[in-house]
């Protein structure tokens, strides 16, 4: 009688039956996501604010996740219209801010002034016509183009001069901006921001990639920590022409000196002691523009500079000139300094020069770096 109490019905078995395929499903598909978790490179980038960091994954979508969708190159010509009304308005608010002010070439041009300052924040602004107008009579004056060329004294995007230079082109009811320029085109969006990708190193199978933007700015920073797990390299974008700009949070901080700071922090953090860093030195081609005008001297920000010596091991660009040789080596050996100084042969810095704006520079320093990456990888899972 027991025995026939515990028997079990013809539908519980099947039910049983059906369990135990469910549950091995699951355990393949959770082995199956291990793997392909273990297999994905995950890259964190960091830096202070405006280093160029979402520029360098909007690069990473050209490269290698077909670009920009229709909608995103819509939004792009909003935000280089954007970039322009920001960019002059920045700049006539500042001249009777900065000391000594600067003065209009031609005073008539004051009306255009209270034009900009007063009708360009409006809700919905449209930029109709006579707001090109004014803003390239405003961009030819020389008393603006003076307070321009002392950008270095208030915060100004990147991008003004090259987005000014182009009223008439972006102005066209058929503009359509190339991916380079889309790149140029400055948000002030702090987000968290996730691009998987995927690349073959060398002729092997293509690898994926999870890379992860964080905001720069200080207030940003403590979302930093929740990124650290299981982060297979560490890429620091540095904004090396920044050298004589102070950080948008006080107004004050030198913002390579923030950037130095911010480093030597990460560097040092116990929870990244193995994690190797890819040191992205970017904004060359504005560092060599600034040591060429000769007008901030990178001495009068960091006196050090005035007995730093071209390394031996410094590779010049083809026709580069010797003092932006000298200046973009000097600013890699300041964080290097940081690196040797505490490194305990756990994690390693690879430096590399970079301009994030420009697509195939960007190929060719993530094309150096893939092996590096791939290097990093196996050494985390311990595999090599």
């Amino acid at each position: 009688m027991g025995c026939l109490g515990n028997s079990k019905t013809e539908d519980q078995r099947n039910e049983e039956k059906a369990q135990r395929e469910a549950n091995k499903k699951i355990e393949k598909q959770l082995q199956k996501d291990k793997q392909i978790y273990r297999a994905t490179h995950r890259l964190l980038l960091l830096g202070a604010g405006e280093s160029g960091k979402s520029t360098i994954v909007k690069q990473m979508r050209i490269l290698h996740v077909n670009g920009f969708n229709a909608e995103e190159k819509k939004q792009k010509i909003h935000d280089i219209k954007n970039n322009i009304k920001e960019a002059i308005e920045t700049i006539v608010a500042a001249m009777n801010t900065l000391t000594p002010p600067c003065q209009l070439a031609c005073p008539a041009n004051q009306t255009r002034i209270e034009y900009v300052l007063n009708q360009v924040n409006q809700k919905d602004f449209e930029f109709p016509s006579e707001f090109y107008d004014h803003a390239k009579i405003l961009w030819q004056d020389e008393g603006v183009r003076a307070c321009w060329e002392r950008s270095n004294e208030y915060q100004l995007i990147d991008c003004a001069q090259y987005f000014l230079d182009r009223i008439d082109v972006v102005r066209q009811n058929d503009y359509t901006p190339t991916d380079q320029v889309r790149c140029s085109a400055h948000t002030h969006l702090h987000l968290f921001l996730t691009l998987v990708f995927q690349c073959k190193l060398n002729f092997e199978l293509p690898l994926s990639h999870s890379m992860f933007d964080v905001g720069g700015q200080r207030d940003e920073r403590r979302k930093w920590i929740q990124c650290f797990n299981d982060v297979t390299a560490i890429i620091f974008v540095v904004a090396s022409s920044s050298y004589n700009m102070v950080i948008r949070e006080d107004n004050q901080t030198n913002r390579l000196q923030e950037a130095l700071n911010l480093f030597k922090n990460i560097w040092n953090n116990r929870w990244l002691r193995t994690i190797s860093v890819i040191l992205f030195l970017n904004k060359q081609d504005l560092l060599a523009e600034k040591v060429l005008a000769g007008k901030s001297k990178i001495e009068e920000y960091f006196p050090e500079f005035a007995r730093y010596t071209t390394p031996d091991d410094a590779i010049p660009e083809p026709g580069e000139d010797p003092r932006v040789t000298r200046a973009k080596y000097f600013i890699r050996d300041e964080f290097l300094r940081i690196s040797t100084a505490s490194g305990d042969g756990r994690h390693y810095c690879y430096p590399h020069f970079t301009c994030a704006v420009d697509t195939e520079n960007i190929r060719r320093v993530f094309n150096d770096c893939r092996d590096i990456i791939q290097r990093m990888h196996l050494r985390q899972y311990e595999l090599l």
